[in-house]
């Protein structure tokens, strides 16, 4: 069973919590910055991040966050949260909007602390976030996925999306592309 407090369009960020008993979805908090740093490694720069953060970049990066939610922005980024004191085991966004998107398309990107890997956490974390998705007027979900990445192939795949083309970004970083109708996400 999902619970889902963000039925009400134009809420405030704060309201919006998804769980599924096992994972909680809610908007990252400045408070978040420390747990995030810590969990940081490798494989969540390479894959993710892009780099390294700082406390500053971070903090700086949580608070556009927290700017998009307010402002109903086309960027929603969640904390997957865990365990009853809902620690902070990675982060999943969503962009409404981008490159490569086409209107009703949202783009979904994730990534989980070494610690919390491997526990089917990050799959659950797509599956809730596909239903807010679908819930704030998304048709299809985008995961795209660099070819050297099978671990975040295999939670697109067991999160039901579709293998399709192959893209190239703007930089020309190549991606596997993985899709999911969302009408199917809300039922």
């Amino acid at each position: 069973m999902v619970r889902c407090s963000s039925g009400i369009k134009n809420r405030r960020m704060h309201e919006v919590r998804l769980s599924d008993g096992i994972v909680t979805l809610s908007p990252l908090r400045l408070d978040d910055v420390e747990a995030h740093l810590a969990g940081e490694d490798e494989l969540l720069v390479r894959w993710l991040n892009g780099g390294p953060g700082t406390r500053e970049g971070v903090a700086a990066y949580f608070q556009h966050c927290r700017e998009q939610w307010e402002a109903s922005g086309p960027l929603r980024v969640f904390g997957i949260r865990v365990d009853a004191d809902e620690v902070l085991a990675g982060t999943i966004d969503l962009r409404f909007a981008g490159e490569g998107l086409v209107p009703g398309q949202v783009n979904i990107a994730y990534g989980l602390y070494p610690f919390w890997r491997g526990r089917g956490l990050a799959t659950r974390a797509v599956l809730l976030a596909s239903r807010y998705a679908a819930g704030e007027g998304g048709a299809e979900a985008v995961i795209q996925v660099e070819p050297e990445n099978p671990a975040s192939a295999a939670v697109a795949r067991r999160a039901g999306f579709t293998p399709g083309r192959q893209t190239h970004s703007k930089d020309g970083t190549r991606f596997d592309r993985y899709t999911r109708d969302l009408r199917a996400a809300i039922q």
